[in-house]
């Protein structure tokens, strides 16, 4: 007997419609499966035949054949265990097939006959969802995150045995509910600004970067609080609205890193200075996304930036200006979205202590050089802002009013991002960083001692096209903060400030 029951898989970070199709017929007990399986699917007929046996029903000794279509796209994980059982016990004439054409199901069976949490989940059910079908049976473990999808009805079960009942009426079982209203942290769970002594310029910097999703480079002498900045940046950023936590949930669902149901604040991912170029960007023979992806619509923090390897560095070209990595393999072409924001920090030189003023920089000329050399110019342009960072002075330690809360420096960032949004309503952006060539042209006016003071320092310090429009962009931001309709002299002079990246080789 054939039956078909829908299921799912995933490419890239998006789901697709998998139909698994059972036959039972007669002829020698065979358990055989076709349609690119990976080890993985092909190890599921253990699996199956235990899970069965296990809630007191009969495993067919017949000869089985399930196909996976399309069979030409290579089928990965264990989800697919529970849709390979219903259709066993559908052919095998325990479950009418009829009930089954009104599920899809996504899971992995245990020996026990038990339900275990899979990945890919939620773009898998938004796939199901958008092909037509209104009803999906889940692990429990799985059920919060396809209830993500609205308008599909979720189901979540602990084991096969459950999922045999309500399929024959035996019990019955409501779809799973979500209050999204209440998934989502009004308050960071990350460090406070406030523990942060002194460093007020460089908190400035952070805020406007925080405002307008802008990268960022800070140098100075280990030990100055370039980390702690960066590990307190996240509790400035503003809220993670509904639409961006659900493209970052697919990718953590993708990637398997998914703790709770939900991305609930804006992710924040580090690099060691070991991490390879295929770690950082995604790649490998099936591509899995990489930590920027990751940090989509969240924080990349790169410490001891010039530690990294060249081709890491050199790899973040086109996420940094394209916000999506493309991974070409012979199989086909994967796209991760990868929108982040980049803060990096370094030291000034191999020792560290170049132009510190109470220690000695013990490192020569042409070590400097190569070790600075390591960003080089096309990186360094994709990057906003640059940052010197001064060893704190120990009075300043002393003080123990300590510096501006996070939740104060945040509700400014939370309005000028809402200038953003109102600005950016009919366009495809959500942030200043991300304007185009034409859109800095209608949006960016500036005043007529801006205008000047641009093409002034423009020549000066020989800026590059993407430069110029960084420094516009910039400026839109820092005006923005101060709640100005259009970008002043004093705006542009601080974003101007922020942008000169030679510095990093001349401090």
């Amino acid at each position: 007997m054939l039956c078909r029951v829908k299921s799912g898989g995933v490419l890239g970070v998006d789901g697709y419609i998998v139909d698994v199709e059972v036959n039972i017929s007669q002829g020698l007990p065979q358990f055989v499966t076709v349609g690119l399986p990976d080890t993985a699917v092909k190890e599921s007929k253990e699996r199956v035949r235990s899970a069965i046996n296990s809630i007191g029903l009969s495993f067919p000794l017949r000869k089985i054949v399930i196909n996976l279509a399309p069979a030409d796209i290579l089928k990965q994980g264990t989800l697919y265990d529970l849709p390979i059982a219903v259709g066993i016990l559908s052919g095998s004439g325990l479950i009418s097939s009829n009930i089954l054409n009104q599920y899809a199901f996504v899971g992995e069976l245990a020996l026990d006959g038990t339900l275990r949490k899979v990945k890919g989940v939620l773009p898998i059910a938004s796939a199901l969802k958008f092909s037509g079908i209104r009803n999906v049976i889940v692990p429990e473990e799985n059920g919060k995150e396809a209830a993500l999808v609205e308008g599909l009805n979720v189901y979540s079960f602990k084991s096969l045995k459950e999922i045999f009942d309500f399929l024959n009426g035996s019990i019955t079982k409501e779809p799973v509910k979500i209050n999204l209203n209440e998934i989502f942290n009004t308050e960071s769970s990350y460090p406070d600004m406030s523990e942060i002594k002194g460093q007020y310029s460089v908190k400035r910097a952070l805020e406007v970067a925080a405002a307008g999703f802008h990268n960022i480079l800070m140098i100075g002498s280990p030990g100055s609080g370039k980390s702690m900045l960066a590990k307190s940046f996240p509790s400035i950023l503003p809220p993670i609205t509904f639409e961006e936590a659900i493209e970052t949930t697919k990718i953590h669902s993708v990637a398997g890193v998914l703790e709770d149901f939900v991305v609930r604040e804006r992710p924040f991912i580090t690099a060691h200075h070991t991490t390879s170029d295929v770690a950082v960007v995604g790649g490998g023979n099936i591509p899995k996304p990489g930590l920027v992806s990751l940090a989509h619509n969240g924080t990349f923090f790169m410490d001891e930036l010039p530690e990294f390897k060249r081709n890491v560095l050199e790899s973040l070209r086109q996420p940094m200006e394209d916000n999506v990595i493309t991974v070409s393999r012979a199989s086909g072409s994967y796209r991760f979205p990868s929108k982040f924001l980049l803060i990096a920090a370094a030291n000034p030189c191999p020792c560290g202590y170049r132009n510190d003023p109470d220690r000695e920089c013990k490192c020569s000329p042409k070590e400097i050089k190569r070790y600075m050399g390591k960003l080089s110019g096309p990186v360094i342009d994709r990057i906003d802002m640059i940052c010197w960072v001064n060893s704190v002075d120990p009075e300043e330690l002393q003080n123990l009013s300590g510096g501006e809360p996070s939740k104060k420096i945040r509700e400014r960032v939370i309005e000028a991002v809402e200038i953003q949004k109102n600005r950016f309503k009919d366009e495809p952006i959500n942030f200043n960083s991300e304007m185009t060539s034409s859109m800095i042209d209608k949006y960016v006016k500036l005043e007529k001692t801006a205008e000047t003071a641009l093409i002034t320092a423009a020549k000066k310090f020989t800026f590059t096209a993407r430069s110029y429009h960084r420094v516009l962009k910039l400026s839109r931001t820092i005006a923005d903060i101060d709640k100005s309709e259009i970008v002043k002299l004093k705006h542009l002079i601080e974003a101007v400030n922020f942008k000169l990246s030679d510095e990093i080789y001349s401090l």
